[in-house]
């Protein structure tokens, strides 16, 4: 490369390296951080179980306070990488489908990758689920406010899917409309799903800890979770530049990805509640 710097980086290239090849001006270490952010849940899970008992490695607030930085990290990563791909010269970059097709195809490998997570969640609870069941006794799952919860978040996905199709059409009113109602479908949806936590520990004495079921239970329900809380600040961003005025027929890519993350989430929830709500109380 030359001693003359150039300035057409964007001016929003950083953290990624300063000697990036030009033409790349979308590299960064946001994905990196996120990434890390999202390892080191699953470390403060570990330190969690190693901070308990008598003969506990570290001490009982390592692993909590491990989660909760890991969290921390984990959103600013995910800030950084949204903010870079989709939000820095918004107004003054061209529309192109090349680069659109790109941020599509780079959702669906992230959510591939998503997939996999899962996946090995519900290999253990297979597993366990294949031999003396019920392991121990069981709360009941399957109540109203589970249904009530999984019927508010399918109802997210339509009012999402009328929401992209209003944009689509040039149709400002309806777009902000069903992202407003998506995102407040998806906040009661959240809370819905602290509250049932709230339930089965409190009056059923039923918590992660509570041997093989309890950790299958609340590590899938809880993985989850924290992705519709991810989903919630992604539509949260998307809703703001909304308001903001950003976005038209021609425009919309962030909107279609994070419909794509959104619908992602409903589907893996229904299959959550048909194999682990509903497949728990068969055989028990």
């Amino acid at each position: 490369m030359g001693t003359e710097e150039t300035h057409d980086d964007h001016g929003h290239h950083l953290p990624a390296v300063e000697d990036w090849p030009r033409g790349f001006g979308e590299a960064s270490w946001w994905p990196f951080v996120t990434a890390v952010g999202g390892a080191g849940v699953y470390v403060a899970a570990a330190l969690y179980i190693l901070g308990r008992g008598e003969d506990a490695i570290v001490g009982p607030v390592v692993g909590p306070a491990a989660f909760v930085g890991s969290i921390a990290l984990f959103l600013v990563g995910i800030y950084g990488w949204l903010y870079h791909a989709f939000v820095s010269h918004f107004w003054s970059r061209s529309a192109s489908e090349k680069g659109e097709s790109k941020l599509r195809w780079g959702m669906i490998a992230f959510l591939g990758s998503e997939l996999g997570t899962f996946g090995a969640l519900f290999g253990y609870y297979f597993y366990i689920r294949a031999g003396t069941w019920p392991p121990q006794e069981l709360p009941h799952l399957l109540g109203s406010l589970v249904l009530v919860n999984t019927a508010i978040l399918v109802l997210s996905s339509f009012t999402l899917h009328w929401a992209h199709v209003g944009i689509r059409q040039d149709d400002r009113k309806k777009f902000v409309g069903g992202l407003a109602v998506t995102l407040l479908l998806g906040l009661i949806f959240i809370g819905g799903q602290v509250y049932e936590y709230y339930e089965f520990i409190v009056h059923s004495n039923f918590s992660l800890t509570d041997g093989i079921f309890g950790t299958a239970f609340y590590g899938l329900t809880g993985l989850h979770g924290l992705h519709v809380s991810l989903g919630a600040v992604i539509l949260g961003i998307v809703f703001v530049r909304a308001l903001m005025g950003q976005y038209s027929a021609e425009r919309h890519v962030s909107v279609s990805t994070a419909s794509m993350y959104w619908h992602f989430v409903d589907v893996v929830w229904i299959f959550l509640v048909v194999v682990l709500y509903a497949g728990a109380e068969i055989g028990a």
